[in-house]
């Protein structure tokens, strides 16, 4: 084999194993998972956005979402995907195809979904999409629904204060 054929087979590996190690794994979310969120994230604002595979309008919210991670390189996004581990793939292709599978990423992994949704917020219902902003010291807002990007602009004027 002659050394060119080589060097571009060890960049090919390269490039590939460094592409495989930017994409986010997808971690799977228990009833304790939204407080290992938190206490991973202490002192600092961050937006949490729970969405699912099977809602059109989380779906279309994905290019707003990527536009925002890529403006707002200081915020913390974490994404929630309220679909059950069997849909971890799709969920990975959906993140990937709208350039936010670079982000930490969850998956519910218990089949009561109420208990989970309860864990992180007793007045949700589980509508979906729902987005939770939180300060730096943690206060809280949640809404439901889609969002302009005129709303996330006032919800980031009060949490990255």
């Amino acid at each position: 084999m002659n050394i060119k054929k080589i060097f571009f087979s060890l960049l090919f590996f390269l490039l590939t194993s460094l592409y495989s190690s930017v994409k986010a794994e997808t971690l799977s979310f228990t009833s304790a998972s939204y407080q290992q969120i938190l206490a991973n994230t202490e002192n600092q604002p961050l937006m949490l956005v729970v969405w699912s595979v099977n809602c059109s309008s989380c779906l279309k919210d994905m290019a707003l979402l990527n536009s925002i991670h890529k403006s707002r390189p200081e915020l913390k996004i974490i994404m929630l995907a309220a679909d059950d581990l069997t849909a971890t793939e799709q969920i990975q292709q959906i993140l990937e195809k709208n350039q936010l599978s670079d982000i930490e990423n969850w998956v519910y992994a218990d089949e009561n979904t109420q208990k989970l949704q309860f864990g992180i917020d007793p007045k949700w219902y589980g509508e979906l999409p729902r987005t939770y902003f939180f300060d730096k010291t943690h206060q809280r807002t949640g809404v439901s629904g889609v969002l302009s990007k005129q709303d996330y602009d006032e919800m980031f004027a009060k949490i990255l204060k």
